[in-house]
């Protein structure tokens, strides 16, 4: 078994070629961008839902299923790129950034963890799986991730470029599955997201990652009341809005798959209960 399902993209265009052959690594071909979503209709589907439920689900578990969606609707941006080809996914999974604090020193660090075929999950079941996952991560029971944090704190500085980069190789460029190593199958997944709202901040613009080989990362900014015009009658309304800071690697995407991409989301947060399922109904 390979550590990820992947196809080759044959039918590459001129510009997708000159991009793949211009820029040799994450490093060069950053692209950032931005996006204001209006969701007053995904909050006003969260309260009601926990209203049901009587469960505390969160923008962060609804943006999980959303960018399962938007990927699932733009198969090209689900992509690594292997030999200075692009190879496309098979699945769409949708890698988040956990907070954590070290037990021994008190220093905040990062972890993460990866919702797997999260376009084909429901609402309930991410919710589920998102904090399960993520309690045994910030308890630092998740043996696995334990493991490789602890693994890279012992190591002197200047080897961990070196290891990083031996490890994409590995699991990416070679696709090897090297589970029996201790190295987890696919850990980073199709697009990275981390919700720098939750601490306050109302925007951030965040790095790729080279070794993780994810083209996209998404920064959920905080929620802002914003007064608006209404280009059809001028009025001025309050909305709330919040704000996602994209990067994106040029040789993989272009603004057209981002404008898509955008319309899609739009799309999907105007209108939650048709995308993320209607509110279950009370026992």
């Amino acid at each position: 078994m390979p550590n990820t399902e992947l196809t080759l993209k044959r039918n590459v265009s001129s510009f997708r070629m000159i991009a793949l052959g211009t820029w040799k690594t994450t490093k060069d071909p950053s692209v950032y961008g931005s996006l204001a979503l209006r969701v007053d209709p995904v909050l006003d589907y969260i309260d009601r839902y926990r209203e049901a439920t009587g469960r505390h689900l969160t923008l962060t578990h609804l943006m999980a299923k959303a960018v399962g969606l938007v990927l699932a609707e733009m198969p090209d941006a689900n992509a690594i790129l292997r030999f200075h080809r692009i190879y496309l996914r098979k699945d769409v999974d949708v890698f988040f950034q956990v907070m954590v604090t070290d037990p021994q020193t008190g220093e905040i660090d990062l972890s993460g963890l990866t919702i797997r075929q999260a376009d084909k999950k429901s609402v309930a079941d991410i919710q589920d799986e998102f904090e399960r996952v993520a309690e045994r991560v910030r308890t630092g029971k998740d043996e696995e991730k334990e493991n490789t944090r602890k693994t890279f704190k012992s190591l002197p500085g200047f080897a961990v470029g070196w290891i990083l980069d031996v490890i994409s190789t590995l699991l990416y460029t070679l696709n090897l599955d090297m589970r029996w190593a201790g190295l987890p199958r696919d850990p980073f997944g199709s697009v990275m997201v981390t919700n720098v709202g939750s601490l306050g901040l109302e925007e951030a613009y965040v790095p790729l990652v080279p070794y993780s080989r994810v083209p996209l990362l998404i920064a959920m900014g905080s929620v802002r009341k914003e007064a608006v015009v209404d280009e059809e009658t001028d009025a001025i309304r309050v909305e709330r809005r919040m704000k996602l800071f994209a990067t994106f690697d040029h040789r993989v995407l272009d603004g057209a798959h981002a404008a898509k991409m955008s319309r899609t989301l739009s799309r999907i947060f105007a209108d939650p209960e048709a995308h993320f399922g209607p509110i279950p109904k009370r026992d």
